[in-house]
């Protein structure tokens, strides 16, 4: 079968890549346009200096980086390898640097990629110009090189066009025709070229041409300095392009690479570079190529002498050439993925480097093709995830320039992004500032992590410090907060978690359709459920109250649930859903003594028998409108508690006024995150994303198979027989071994498994990781160890939930 017609706009590494990977497939009616000549087109993929570091916190990063590299070990033109598999190596320079490259070997192996930290003395072995006296330790990943981009681009092509594809270099596009809504066509400057899909690979003019269908991609082409050296005399004679592995230098924001006797250098400390779409010339105008600005030596300055310092031997020769060559940077330096929300048939495969580039075609070829991707998860690149402040020019310029200057940074898993901040605050902002709240940030929310207040409950407690790297962005205030969660009452700020609204005729079966659990319940029922994809695998876990015969409100995790949702509603036009967040706001009112305060006053019944737990009802509290929710996340008596956002103040003081006799607290999401793990309350796109299905994930009481049809129903049917994984409960006994997420576990000396979420529980007096293990590992009392740093931890499966198994708390 030919398939649909494609163009794909965009000839560099990720357009042919996607072009081979489709016709590899059947789909052979595809047309690959570049305004270039091919295979340098003139783009980012033309000047790209090729270095494949495979290493990164994301999973999904490093899976697509270990494909690329898999490839293009495959590949050559005429017998000129696309890939030399040299090594790569990252030297630490600093205490701080060596201990995060130990990190960074935990993410390599929790992701199955082969790597080890070495000592200086092998670190000068491997690359001898270093300075042995600068270096403290690397990190080395045997199977990291250098990518040769535009090869990359005409094996892949070759291989496309011995199946059928068209490829058209020196074709501008110019405008994308769409009629009712769909893409028909892509007109260029030498005529039209039908299409019933077309995918926008077009890297820094990706903007431009997403702006033909009207939509708006945050991606920022930035300038970058890469220079090359002239003949280093230590390097005479090399008669090979490269033979030493790979360097990177991230103290110093530099990385290096082999070109014969001379060396690539590039540099990420000069300043931000941003270039607005618009102004980037053409391929006939520009003097070299499009991608190309003139380098800016002032701006190399620094890195010149860094390098001389690291590198003595360079101090022999000179920077002979050096552009400031344009790359893509998104706001949360992940690639954009996906379909429009508006346009059917028009996609988008941007900001993409060549070290993902082959990944991503094996990806978007496999989500085109079969309907979803089955080889990587792709939420976070998912281009749907994000809100709509995000998509603002000022937050995604501002973004994306912080994102180039932290590209070498150390940075926490907490901490927060930069300017601009506050974006969005709750009706409570003002009470939390006056308690002295921490805030970090939730997809722009001001969310409180704890509050200086709270700083008196501390004295008397026990509270253990962890380790330096779990205290960053903490204080002994969350420990007396969850502690008087379970003894009293306290106050969480909920706003941030997404609302949505489905209503119509149709909005029971359309849930039904959607949904794992049965929905289709009493009015004021309240049902926890999942979204799976056609696969099985889990796209996200929501809560669904039922409110009325056509009216359901829906705890989602975010602006891809909202997407999703939308994506398949009724032709027929008999269910609507819409955002209701930023109109509406959640106070999350738990412990012990809730119901002490929240009865006196309601107009409503809040006993256990007047709302039962997992039951929904309105009421008024004071003068206050709301619709209450009985049910917790941290595992005791209360309700999530949401009105209007005009009333939310009045909310806040009506409780907290009413609450001052029993002790009542605001609490923070340091609280909340330890809470919920002794709970055992899983956090999608944590502890389970598209690539786990709801048997492996321990959430196989939210899949009703008895309930009729929904999406993915007959492939979980298909997994539910073979789960060869599961989501495992571990416990620390050491308080100060606190980690963070995504350690490797080890079986001995094998890595068999990674972390996903951990905390302290100061309730239980341990550590708690959840980590994702093989099934005949998953047994309670077995000891493993977690990979911290340097450190191996001792862990021990244990049997969950660690708190209140009878769940009496809950439902008392």
């Amino acid at each position: 079968m030919a398939g649909p017609r494609v163009v794909i706009i965009g000839a560099g590494v990720v357009g042919a890549s996607l072009a081979d990977e489709l016709s590899s497939r059947g789909w052979t009616e595809v047309t690959v346009v570049d305004q270039g000549p091919l295979p340098a087109t003139g783009g980012s993929t033309s000047h790209a200096p090729g270095l494949v570091f495979q290493t990164n916190s994301s999973k999904t990063m490093t899976e697509l980086a270990r494909y690329t590299v898999e490839k293009f070990r495959s590949l050559d033109v005429d017998g000129q390898p696309c890939f030399l598999q040299v090594g790569g190596l990252e030297v630490a320079t600093t205490p701080e640097r060596l201990a995060e490259l130990h990190r960074r070997h935990g993410w390599l192996a929790s992701w199955g990629i082969e790597a080890r930290v070495i000592g200086p003395d092998e670190c000068v072995e491997l690359h001898p110009l270093v300075a042995r006296e600068r270096v403290l330790g690397g990190l080395l990943v045997p199977t990291d090189g250098l990518a040769k981009g535009v090869l990359a681009v005409e094996a892949q092509l070759r291989a496309a066009r011995a199946r059928g594809v068209r490829t058209l270099g020196r074709h501008e596009v110019r405008d994308i025709r769409t009629e009712d809504g769909r893409v028909t066509a892509v007109v260029t400057d030498q005529g039209e070229v039908p299409a019933d899909l077309v995918v926008c690979c077009a890297g820094i003019w990706g903007p431009k041409v997403a702006r033909m269908v009207g939509m708006d991609l945050p991606l920022t082409p930035l300038g970058h300095q890469l220079a090359w050296t002239g003949p280093v005399p230590a390097l005479a004679g090399q008669d090979r392009e490269a033979v030493r592995p790979i360097l990177r230098h991230q103290d110093g924001d530099l990385y290096y690479r082999d070109r014969f006797d001379r060396l690539g250098i590039g540099y990420y400390g000069h300043r931000p570079m941003p270039v607005d779409v618009d102004d980037i010339l053409s391929v006939d105008a520009a003097d070299e190529m499009p991608s190309v600005m003139r380098f800016t030596p002032d701006d190399f300055a620094e890195a010149w002498t860094e390098t001389q310092s690291l590198l003595p031997a360079t101090k022999e020769t000179e920077v002979e050439e050096g552009i400031n060559g344009l790359f893509s940077f998104t706001t949360d330096g992940l690639p954009l993925l996906g379909e429009s929300p508006d346009v059917k048939g028009f996609w988008v495969a941007e900001a993409v480097w060549v070290t993902h580039s082959a990944g991503v075609g094996r990806a978007m070829a496999e989500w085109l093709v079969d309907g979803h991707c089955s080889s990587f998860d792709l939420h976070e690149c998912d281009v749907n995830r994000f809100e709509p402040h995000q998509l603002a020019p000022e937050y995604v310029l501002a973004r994306d320039c912080q994102n180039f200057v932290e590209v070498y940074d150390i940075l926490h898993p907490l901490q927060p992004a930069g300017a601009p901040r506050p974006l969005r605050t709750s009706p409570f902002h003002a009470r939390q500032q006056e308690l002295g709240a921490f805030f970090l940030e939730a997809t722009g929310w001001e969310r409180p992590q704890w509050y200086a207040a709270n700083e008196p409950l501390v004295e008397g407690r026990d509270i253990p410090v962890p380790n330096d790297w779990a205290a960053r962005y903490w204080s002994p205030v969350v420990g007396a907060e969850a502690q008087a969660t379970r003894e009293t009452v306290a106050m969480y700020d909920m706003t941030a978690l997404k609302r949505l609204e489905v209503t119509g005729r149709g909005a029971a079966a359309f849930l039904q359709r959607m949904t794992t659990a049965n929905v289709d319940k009493s009015v004021g029922s309240v049902t926890y459920t999942l979204l799976l994809d056609h696969d099985g695998g889990i796209r996200s876990d929501v809560t669904v109250a039922r409110l009325g015969r056509d009216h359901y409100q829906i705890g989602a995790n975010g602006n891809l649930d909202l997407d999703w949702f939308t994506r398949h509603l009724p032709e027929d036009g008999s269910a609507q859903v819409r955002d209701l967040t930023a109109g509406t706001c959640c106070i999350g009112l738990w412990g012990p003594k809730a119901r002490e305060v929240l009865q006196p006053l309601a107009d409503k019944d809040f006993s256990n028998q007047g709302l039962k737990y997992f039951r929904a009802q309105r009421a008024h509290i004071g003068a206050v409108p709301v619709t209450a929710m009985r049910l917790s996340y941290v595992g005791e008596l209360g309700w999530e508690l949401y009105t209007t956002a005009d009333m939310g103040l009045k909310l806040w003081d009506t409780l907290w006024e009413a609450g001052q006799g029993s002790g009542i607290v605001a609490a923070g999401r340091g609280a909340f995150n330890s809470l919920r793990l002794e709970k055992g309350y899983r956090s999608f796109g944590t502890d389970m994303t598209c690539e786990h299905d709801p048997y492996e994930a321990g959430l196989g009481f939210a899949v009703k198979m008895d309930k009729g049809d929904f999406i993915g129903r007959a492939a979980l049917e298909r997994r539910a027989a073979d789960v060869t994984r599961r989501l495992t409960c571990l416990t620390i006994d050491d308080p100060r071994s606190v980690v963070m997420g995504k350690e490797p576990v080890y079986d001995g000396d094998r890595p068999v498994g990674y972390v996903t979420s951990a905390a302290y529980g100061y309730t239980i007096g341990k550590g708690i990781a959840y980590a994702w293990l093989p099934a005949e590992l998953a047994t309670t009392g077995r000891t493993l160890r977690l990979g911290y740093f340097d450190q191996r931890i001792p862990a021990v499966v244990a049997e969950e939930p660690l708190f209140d198994p009878s769940m009496q708390r809950l439902r008392g």
